[in-house]
């Protein structure tokens, strides 16, 4: 029997769930993967003393789904797609692999909203993907498979390869010449080059564009409240914001 002044634990982890699961953010429900990202204020974070401050974990850095040598391969790959140059930084400093990585863990990498049952036809190629497999399962194929391949043409992994090396097996995937029959070498392709996009250019909460830098190289000012003090202006150049900009609004 549970004491008056003690919480069941399992209410507890009821409540920690529900308050996950329902978070608000300007307007938007956010839940799932993302609601467990945001950061929530503590109470007692200004009264530590010097002998217990605690470093807050920045949980949009952190592996969701992937394995360190998954990761590590989808990393090099992003940045290859979308690499640094004068214009800016390139998906790596923009935690491109991180948003990936978050996006398989959640509904995106299960298909959740997704019709997956047979039977199954080739499609056209406008139509996309058609099978069995979810995301996260043709991740997982591929990540192999990209590894298989380096080790077939340059005896060594794919994180091991030099840019254009990289760059030779990537366009292998892209013009089907890698010999899989569990997936599409192209279509997977097609599906990293557009998580690569997304995540350079997302908003800053679901784990990519690190520090709005994707929006600033396009000018793009993000998650504004409202334009109602500049619309009647002259042009304005607006910084960024994020949907964390909002979190204590």
């Amino acid at each position: 029997m549970v004491e008056e002044n003690k919480e069941n634990p399992e209410s507890v982890s009821r409540r920690t769930f529900i308050r996950n699961a329902g978070l608000t953010v300007g307007g938007l429900a956010v839940g799932g993967v993302i609601g467990s990202l945001i950061p929530r204020n503590n109470k007692n974070t200004n009264n530590n003393t010097k002998g217990t401050q605690t470093k807050t974990e920045d949980f949009n850095q952190a592996l969701m789904y992937f394995t360190p040598e998954q990761f590590k391969v989808i990393d090099a790959a992003t940045e290859r797609i979308f690499p640094e140059d004068d214009n800016g930084p390139g998906a790596k400093a923009l935690g491109v692999a991180y948003f990936i990585d978050h996006q398989l863990a959640g509904q995106w990498g299960f298909n959740g909203r997704e019709y997956m049952q047979a039977p199954f036809y080739p499609g056209e190629k406008v139509q996309g993907f058609q099978g069995r497999l979810k995301r996260r399962e043709i991740f997982d194929i591929a990540i192999r498979e990209i590894q298989n391949h380096s080790m077939a043409v340059y005896k060594k992994d794919f994180t091991e390869l030099k840019g254009e090396e990289q760059d030779a097996i990537l366009k292998d995937f892209e013009g089907d010449k890698v010999n899989i029959t569990t997936i599409s070498p192209s279509g997977f392709f097609q599906m990293l080059r557009g998580a690569t996009l997304e995540g350079a250019y997302s908003d800053p909460l679901y784990g990519g564009n690190l520090n709005m830098d994707g929006w600033k190289m396009k000018n793009y000012p993000g998650s504004q409240m409202a334009y109602a003090d500049i619309i009647d202006k002259d042009f304005k150049k607006v910084a960024p914001q994020s949907l964390k900009s909002h979190m204590n609004h």
